[in-house]
């Protein structure tokens, strides 16, 4: 067994915030697919639901493939949760993984003279074969202020070219930023694979993207009542542009908003798609697990190397 293997997986690594305004309760278990899709944004390293009932992340994988969700792209933010990631994937065939700095989360490192090493150690995580993305990574011009923006563009510059030398995805986080976002893309080159993840954007923007040939990733947010300009992206870009995510424990889908999220979710948010585009959820799911494939590979291209590593003897 590899010594990476061998190590301890935590099984949360961080904790939602409280809010005791919130319902704790996870939803109930939708209608299966017909045809499988996958969660392409996902943190099961995030805690949520009401004490004691919790889901660590077999749980959450489990309740996702008795659904028809076939897999999950397990995403970090910061070293720690990027680690973790990245082990996960290493020992769990449902899990591809993404690694990167949130921008959030790149101030701290600049402040503390550790960008560049841990910048480096994204890099070398990077390199693993199951690590198929780097993010998330990109700018938030919403809880970021100006003082730190150089500092955010320069770890997305980074992160572009990490992407690109390991030939693998790039999935944005853009808040308050979609014209440095894109006119950041456009200078430096955007990696083939270009993500975009939780996509906030309008109609117009949709266009500009898909013409670049770049993927719109759309989250429970789709769902939501006030989010009409999300729906018309939607529909304003080629299908095979489109994918899905729950971004869990977030952004739970309509008529569960507030209520802890989890990858079992994701045919509730398809369905919402297909019905907004008028059209059959099992050619859509179809036409989006082929789209994932595309943009991360089979999820078990090399999985009989991961059995082997996790029987090897010591």
């Amino acid at each position: 067994m590899s010594e990476w293997a061998q190590q301890p997986t935590e099984l949360h690594v961080r904790h939602r915030e409280a809010d005791p305004s919130r319902d704790l309760d996870y939803p109930p278990l939708p209608e299966a697919l017909a045809v499988g899709v996958y969660d392409n944004h996902t943190h099961l390293e995030i805690s949520d639901g009401a004490p004691g009932s919790e889901l660590d992340y077999r749980e959450h994988l489990d309740r996702a493939s008795s659904v028809g969700v076939k897999g999950v792209v397990q995403v970090g933010g910061d070293l720690e949760t990027s680690r973790w990631s990245a082990q996960i994937a290493e020992r769990e065939p449902r899990v591809l993984a993404a690694v990167a700095l949130h921008p959030n989360e790149v101030p701290a490192y600049a402040a503390a003279g550790t960008l560049d090493a841990a910048l480096a150690e994204i890099d070398a995580l990077a390199a693993q074969p199951r690590v198929r993305a780097i993010g998330e990574t990109g700018l938030d011009f919403f809880r970021t202020g100006e003082d730190w923006r150089e500092a955010q563009l320069r770890a997305f510059e980074a992160h572009i070219q990490i992407a690109k030398n390991h030939g693998i995805a790039l999935q944005i986080h853009d808040r308050d930023a979609h014209q440095a976002v894109m006119e950041t893309l456009i200078r430096v080159g955007a990696p083939e694979k270009t993500v975009f993840h939780c996509f906030s954007g309008d109609a117009e923007m949709a266009r500009f993207c898909a013409d670049q040939g770049w993927y719109l990733s759309f989250a429970g947010t789709v769902t939501f009542k006030n989010a009409a300009y999300l729906r018309e992206a939607l529909e304003s870009i080629p299908r095979d542009r489109i994918l899905v995510e729950t971004d869990a424990p977030f952004l739970t889908p309509h008529p569960y908003r507030g209520r802890p999220n989890s990858p079992y979710l994701i045919p509730t948010t398809l369905r919402a798609m297909a019905a907004h585009l008028e059209t059959d959820v099992t050619m859509l799911a179809a036409q989006i697990s082929s789209t994932t494939e595309e943009v991360y590979g089979l999820w078990d291209e090399d999985l009989p190397e991961l059995i082997e590593s996790l029987d090897r003897p010591e």
